[in-house]
């Protein structure tokens, strides 16, 4: 259980965009440990093929989890099943992700992360709880929190994207307020909408998540040394918000 931040370690990301992001299981490894140790209850990471690119095979995914369940035992490692790693096939990702059935109990991961409004979401989502693998589904809009009702799901991530930072919370509690579905949920946005909506889900008494994919930056600005320093930060903010209520 997430009681209070995971930490999402590399996303789409490429080195180019930070000297710290994680693309080999060796890295995701370092990294993992780094950030639980500076707090992560849980990490979410984007494993990668020999190209670099973001990959749902079988053996990216079993190479990536079981580096980084070495490196921190007995932290949930999640993983991303984005619909854009296979092109938009959505076939092709269904029979791609049946496959994990097949690791091992170190390389299975604990979690996935499915969005909501890509197609196949529900079949997708019985896949995964058919393989074993928990299933977070990501809600990007009121609309998205309609589409949830009657699929079972083990996490609502209600994730705020491409909004400025002023209207941050305002998009989230549109999202809380359509809900109808019960169950565990954490708040997290990308990019500006990170910082603001890290103190709202403290308010909340919701669980968050930081790391290189959401943001680059600290809250002040400043650019951040990597996934660590962000927990870290974002740690802070959350249980002084926390401690306020």
């Amino acid at each position: 259980m997430i009681r209070r931040i995971k930490a999402c370690l590399n996303g789409g990301r490429a080195r180019g965009e930070h000297p710290a992001v994680p693309v080999t299981p060796a890295e995701l490894a370092v990294a993992a440990a780094q950030a639980v140790a500076a707090g992560a209850e849980a990490v979410h990471v984007h494993p990668r093929g020999a190209d670099g690119a973001e990959s749902l095979d079988p053996a990216d995914i079993g190479a990536a989890v079981a580096a980084v369940r070495a490196s921190c035992p007995g932290t949930p490692v999640g993983v991303s099943t984005g619909l854009w790693i296979t092109g938009g096939d959505v076939a092709r990702r269904h029979a791609t992700v049946a496959r994990w059935a097949d690791l091992g109990a170190d390389q299975r991961p604990s979690f996935a992360s499915v969005n909501v409004g890509e197609d196949g979401f529900a079949e997708l989502a019985a896949l995964l709880r058919a393989a074993g693998v928990g299933v977070e589904a990501g809600v990007w809009s009121p609309r998205d929190a309609e589409r949830l009702d009657g699929v079972p799901v083990d996490r609502i991530l209600i994730e705020i994207l491409d909004t400025p930072a002023a209207d941050a919370v305002a998009a989230a509690d549109a999202i809380l307020d359509r809900l109808a579905v019960t169950g565990p949920r954490l708040l997290h946005g990308e990019q500006d909408a990170c910082w603001p909506l890290i103190a709202h889900a403290g308010r909340l008494g919701l669980p968050t998540r930081i790391g290189l994919e959401d943001t680059l930056v600290t809250d002040d600005g400043r650019p951040a040394t990597g996934n660590a320093d962000l927990v870290r930060r974002a740690l802070r903010i959350w249980t002084a918000q926390r401690e306020r209520r």
